[in-house]
Formats: structure tokens, sequence, C-alpha cells
């Protein structure tokens, strides 16, 4: 989601545990900052002043978030000790099961916006398990948390306060009530606050997006923010490569840049066949026998619009292929 930052299993449930001796009442009303976000949240959106500043005053201050925020398992581990923390016997059976149970409404999200069954399905089992692991933490104590103190990204974080703050008004939910991730993702598709307001859908017409108990709504809202951010269906994801000899990448980015007849000619082969028009990124992870090189096309590029990591749509992309078969 832009986007995304979004929690894995593991992590959810490890950090859940840490912030239950780590929450501390520190009346954020009283601080400037937050009453000039109160000025704003009143004069742009019409909030009641009063309301809003005794939800501030009674939000936790959660010391375990911010030792968290800072250490994200995309950015410490490496391929070899990331992909099987997701690719797994258990989680890709529980794929399969999840494939079965849900069919008729993963074809139909498959139909409508062109993102596979296997992909949808790979993205929650990744991001939740299934929806097993939805995280324990008060999503309205992290996003303030992090949004008054957590400077690096206090922009951000403030940023999606406010969007959580509109969008349990227009949902009509106490903010006391939702959890999610240390980073405020919420529901069995982990969406963030600003992406379940312009992505989520309600999927099973029943006048709801509910992405925290509602299958049919994750389902389709994961499709629904796949393709407005341009998955091509049909198109390929990634490719393996050999390099003919050790490269520089020049361009640290996720989003293909290069064309495949220009990385063959420097010496980057592709080993399926990708038309030579179109473009790609050279991926390298660490993996368990060494290096290896990917071509990141386009709708590589798409799965890390929800997570921002080379090594995350990998594990999605690979995942979604395990459950190709007719067991």
């Amino acid at each position: 989601m832009k986007r995304l930052i979004s929690s894995t299993a593991l992590l959810v449930t490890a950090l859940s545990l840490l912030l239950i001796g780590n929450a501390a009442r520190a009346d954020y009303s009283e601080r400037s900052d937050v009453q000039e976000f109160i000025n704003e949240m009143v004069s742009k959106h019409d909030f009641d002043r009063e309301d809003l500043t005794k939800k501030l005053a009674s939000a936790k201050k959660l010391e375990g978030v911010l030792e968290a925020i800072a250490k994200p398992a995309e950015r410490v581990l490496t391929w070899k000790e990331y992909r099987p923390i997701f690719i797994t016997d258990k989680r890709i059976s529980q794929g399969k099961r999840f494939l079965k149970e849900n069919r008729a409404t993963l074809e139909r999200a498959e139909q409508r916006f062109g993102v596979p069954a296997e992909i949808i399905t790979a993205i929650i089992g990744v991001e939740t398990y299934y929806g097993r692991l939805t995280g324990k933490t008060q999503v309205f104590d992290s996003l303030v948390t992090l949004g008054f103190d957590y400077p690096p990204r206090s922009r951000f974080f403030r940023s999606e306060l406010e969007q959580f703050l509109l969008l349990t008004r227009e949902e009509d939910v106490d903010v006391q009530t939702i959890r999610g991730s240390y980073a405020g993702a919420m529901g069995m598709p982990q969406f963030i606050s600003s992406s379940y307001r312009h992505y989520a859908i309600d999927f099973d017409g029943d006048g709801k997006r509910d992405l925290m108990g509602n299958t049919d709504d994750a389902i389709g809202s994961v499709a629904n923010y796949f393709s407005e951010h341009g998955w091509k269906p049909g198109a390929q994801v990634v490719v393996q490569a050999r390099i003919k000899q050790p490269i520089e990448e020049t361009r640290n980015t996720l989003k293909p840049h290069t064309r495949i007849a220009e990385l063959t000619n420097s010496g980057v082969y592709p080993l399926t066949n990708v038309a030579d028009h179109e473009k790609a990124t050279v991926i390298t992870l660490n993996g368990a026998k060494g290096k290896e090189y990917w071509l990141g096309l386009d709708n590589f590029y798409v799965i890390t619009r929800y997570n921002h990591s080379a090594m995350y749509a990998m594990a999605v992309y690979q995942l979604s292929r395990k459950f190709d078969t007719q067991e």
C-alpha cells in the first residue's frame, strides 16, 4: 500500500506480547504539536474539539512500537532467512484450503479485477496467516505514538492518524475497538488507514467495508488495490536470470527501468522467455545457495506497492506458485 507498511505474521504475534508491558499513559492533548493537530482536524474535517481532545488525552504511548518500527524484518534479514518464514508446508496447505473454501469469491475477484486468486491468497497468507493473526495492538494508540514520538516518519504516521479518525467516523466505529499491527495496519489484508479508505470495497453487498471479519471484503479489497496500482492481467511477475559477469546495479529501484534487450546485451540473461521490449529491474538476493538474480517486471513492482520490499514481493510470488497444484 504505498505504501503499505505491512506487518509480518510473526512480528505481529511477538510484538503484541511485547506491548503488554510497554504502554504508558502520556496526556498527549497537553502537547502543542497535538493541539495543532486537533486544530487542523477541527478546521479541515469539522471534528468536535472536546471529543477529539478527550480521545487524545486517553491515548497511550507504546514504547514497544517505537522499538519495533526501527527494526522491520525486511531490513535485517537475508533472503535465506526471510524465505523460510513464509514458504512453509503449513502455510502452503492452509493457503490451498483458503483457496478451496473461498473459490467462488476469489474467482469473482479475479474476473472483475484481473488479479489471480493465488496472488490474492498469498497476500493474505503472508500478511495474517489467512486472517488468523491480524494483530492485537490498539491502532489508535500506535498511530498517536508514531505520529508524535517517532520523528523519522512522524509526518506519515500523523497523516495516517488523520485518515484513521476519518475512517472510524465514516464507518461509525469506536477508535478504541480497532486492533491491528504495531504500525497501524488492520484486518485480514493489513491495510493502513489511507489504503482502507481509498481501496477497501464492499464485495459481498452488505453495505459495509469490513476487513476485520469479512473474508469476501478482504479478497475484493486486495484485488482492487492491485488493480488500482496497475496490475496487468496475464502478464509475468518475475523471472530468474543468470549473469555473464558481475554487474553493478546503478539504479537502486524496484520499478522496472531497463528493457530486456538492453539487459541481455549487458550480460543479464532471463531464464524464461520475456519479450525484448519489456522493462525490468535486476533483483539480487542472498539465498540458501548463494546469490540469486531475478528480473522484476511490472507486476512484481505492483506487489511492492503493497510493501516496499523485494523480499516481501518474492515471498508473495513464490508462495502463490506453491498453490498451483491439483491437490
